[in-house]
């Protein structure tokens, strides 16, 4: 089946791929190939992807995503977001320093804009974070 991640900025993934498995609103969905039709919100998280049937969970890649819309046919997953970084690209470091950044941005924010902004980059560094660990963890 085809996967097509689509970010502001473009596509970041036009490829054929076995499995894809996506935070929604409702939890993690598998999507194999001939998977029913469905539209959805994708919630921000990991999107992991099996690019054959015989790929172990160490092959899998990895995506931070921001959130989207998720659209499922039998042989096609469009997801669009507006940013996707694949775990290849997160360098962990980076990501825990500008989440240290948010929290303290969070604890002295002075209007309920400033919290909800703060509250933005918390959820993003922390998925970022994530991703990288998954990444981590899955290439040993």
């Amino acid at each position: 089946m085809n996967l097509e991640l689509v970010t502001l900025l473009g596509k970041k993934v036009d490829q054929d791929v076995y499995e894809v498995m996506v935070p929604t609103a409702a939890g993690e969905i598998a999507i194999f190939p001939g998977h029913e039709p469905l539209v959805g919100i994708a919630v921000p998280g990991a999107i992991a992807v099996r690019h054959k049937k015989g790929d172990a969970d160490d092959q899998l890649e990895y995506f931070a995503i921001s959130g989207g819309v998720l659209e499922v046919s039998q042989m096609h997953v469009r997801i669009l977001v507006d940013e996707a970084e694949s775990g290849d690209d997160i360098i962990e470091a980076e990501s825990q320093t500008a989440l240290d950044r948010a929290l303290a941005m969070r604890d002295s924010a002075k209007s309920q804009v400033e919290l909800e902004q703060a509250h933005q980059l918390v959820d993003r560094h922390t998925t970022r974070l994530k991703v990288a660990d998954l990444r981590r963890r899955h290439r040993r």
